[in-house]
C-alpha cells in the first residue's frame, strides 16, 4: 500500500543547502517521498533558478504534493515561491508561524532560512515537523479569504 504522506519538493540555494540537506534525510527517514531541485553543493547559486521549478511542481501536483524551500533567511524564497500561481508559501520561524501557516492559510511551501532558524538542525526538523502534522481549519472564514486570494490571483483585482 502506497504511502499517504505528499511528496516534498525541496528547493535551496547555496545559503540553505546544508540544513535543506539535514532536512532532507529526516523526511526521508519518516517515509516522506522527496524530489530534490538542488543546490546540490554550497557553491553559489541564484535561488530563483531552484526555488521557482520546486514551487512549479508543487502547483502542478493539485494538492498531492508540498514544498520547502531553504535560503540564508529564507525571504527571497519565499517571495520567488509566491511569484507561482496556485503557491501559498510562508516564510517561518518559530512553532507559532509554522502551525498558523497552514491552520489558517493552507500554506503548500514552507520557508526556511538557514542562517535564521535558531538552535541547531533540530530545530528546524521540529518546525518542519509542526508544518507537516497541522492540517487546514477548514473554517468558513479561512476558506473565503484563500478563495478571494485565488481569485485576484486568477483575474486580477476587483472592486
Amino acid at each position: 500500500m502506497r504511502s499517504k504522506k505528499p511528496l516534498i519538493c525541496l528547493g535551496s540555494d547555496h545559503a540553505g543547502f546544508e540544513l535543506k540537506e539535514a532536512v532532507a534525510r529526516y523526511l526521508r527517514r519518516v517515509g516522506y517521498r522527496v524530489c530534490d531541485h538542488g543546490a546540490f553543493s554550497a557553491e553559489p547559486s541564484d535561488y530563483p533558478d531552484l526555488i521557482i521549478p520546486a514551487a512549479e511542481e508543487v502547483a502542478r501536483s493539485k494538492g498531492k504534493a508540498l514544498g520547502i524551500v531553504f535560503g540564508g533567511s529564507g525571504i527571497g524564497e519565499c517571495i520567488a515561491a509566491n511569484k507561482v500561481p496556485g503557491i501559498r508559501a510562508a516564510l517561518v520561524y518559530d512553532g507559532y508561524t509554522a502551525k498558523m501557516s497552514r491552520l489558517h492559510n493552507d500554506a503548500n511551501v514552507l520557508c526556511l532560512g538557514g542562517r535564521t532558524v535558531t538552535g541547531d538542525r533540530a530545530a528546524a526538523v521540529r518546525l518542519v515537523k509542526t508544518w507537516l502534522r497541522t492540517p487546514f481549519s477548514q473554517e468558513a472564514r479561512h476558506i473565503r479569504r484563500l478563495e478571494k486570494i485565488t481569485r485576484y490571483e486568477k483575474r486580477g483585482r476587483r472592486r
